[in-house]
């Protein structure tokens, strides 16, 4: 088992995208990464409240990562997908009830 691992760790907003490459030693976990890349910090994000992933998959900050593991931050939803959708089917039925109507 090698004593280091080499890893990287993402945080992307609209416009931009930060990405680190960090060396840990082997047997960290996400928690662990996340934090020692001052990203958190950074971007007034909570170890506790955040959501992470590992390429694309949620998993936990305890998740103990691999070498060349890609660490990915996830924003907070601005809105609920189910109910922006809502909003969707109730304005198009709007629209579509005023074109018949009028």
């Amino acid at each position: 088992m090698a004593e280091n691992i080499t890893i990287q760790v993402v945080y992307a907003l609209p416009d931009t995208q930060e990405l680190l490459s960090l060396v840990l030693p082997a047997g960290t976990t996400l928690g662990q990464a996340v934090t020692a890349s001052g990203l958190l910090a950074r971007h007034a994000l909570s170890l506790e409240t955040g959501r992470f992933g590992i390429y694309g998959k949620q998993v936990k900050p305890e998740v103990v990562l691999r070498d060349r593991d890609r660490v990915e931050i996830y924003r907070p939803l601005i809105a609920d997908p189910k109910e922006m959708r809502k909003a969707r089917v109730a304005e198009k039925k709007a629209r579509k009830a005023s074109k018949t109507g009028a």
